[in-house]
């Protein structure tokens, strides 16, 4: 029986140097079984050895059959949780309270993140990995998915990350979010704080777009959070126009209590709420 020589690697470490060599830091099953023949792996035992190789700690598996090689690699530098979320799901845009953070509006670093996908795509499930909340993960990160029709996946631009292009969505597109689902973006009063730091980096014509393409309560709320961040009224004709039926919440996950501003057809239920 012939010995194996310790100091020769093994078919299975010949494919992660070759995935390093490839600049291949994530990758499929199905990518890993092309270059198998190449180092000598049978395509058939591919799957056992990405399996053994994840268990020794040279791969971290992302979702059932996509890769990544670890920070145990030698001269590999470990894959950004950003552009590990562009491969966990497609489309994907970096979002809410992670987008918060990257374009600057908030100083709290969120403990997860954020991606925005649509609905009808599959996405890692809490029971696919260690669930968190709800959320996917991936080593150490949490991974929250936030799935919204396919027309309402707009406002985003690409990225430089380390070495990774990615998506992310842009300043305003950032800030309605917070408007719409304040709870990933750290409470309503950390999306009003966003707001009045970004005032000179804003478009306004861009924000006004993003508000009515959504829904006339996202309008309203909007109007509300600019006059009350100094902005002038008359700049704010197109949100003003827009017609309700009924009062809005002014943060969409609080109860429904405080006064009512007829102007914007809110209800200011905010605790020491901004007076109009």
């Amino acid at each position: 029986m012939t010995q194996h020589n310790p100091s020769q690697p093994t078919p299975a470490l010949m494919l992660v140097r070759r995935l390093a060599a490839d600049g291949r830091r994530i990758f499929s099953t199905e990518q890993a079984r092309e270059i198998a023949p190449e180092v000598g792996l049978s395509e058939a035992y591919v799957r056992q050895a990405l399996h053994h190789l994840a268990r020794a700690g040279w791969l971290v598996r992302l979702r059932k059959g996509l890769y990544a090689l670890s920070s145990a690699v030698p001269g590999v530098s470990p894959a950004h949780e950003f552009e590990v979320a562009m491969a966990l799901v497609h489309p994907a845009a970096i979002s809410h309270f992670s987008a918060m953070h990257y374009h600057e509006l908030t100083d709290q670093i969120p403990h997860r993140v954020f991606v925005t996908t649509t609905t009808g795509h599959w996405v890692p499930r809490a029971g696919d990995g260690h669930g968190n909340g709800g959320g996917y993960r991936v080593g150490k990160t949490v991974y929250q998915f936030i799935q919204v029709k396919p027309e309402r996946f707009f406002g985003t631009q690409e990225v430089w990350i380390d070495e990774a292009r990615v998506t992310v969505t842009d300043r305003e597109r950032t800030l309605i979010d917070g408007l719409v689902m304040p709870q990933h973006c750290g409470g309503f009063a950390e999306v009003l704080h966003a707001f009045e730091g970004a005032q000179e980096r804003l478009n306004l014509d861009r924000l006004i777009e993003y508000a009515l393409k959504l829904d006339a309560a996202t309008a309203k709320r909007l109007g509300w959070v600019l006059e009350n961040t100094g902005m002038e009224r008359s700049r704010l004709a197109a949100l003003e126009q827009v017609e309700v039926t009924g009062y809005s919440k002014l943060d969409p996950t609080g109860a429904r209590r405080g006064p009512y501003n007829r102007a914007w057809m809110i209800q200011e239920n905010l605790a020491g709420k901004v007076t109009a």
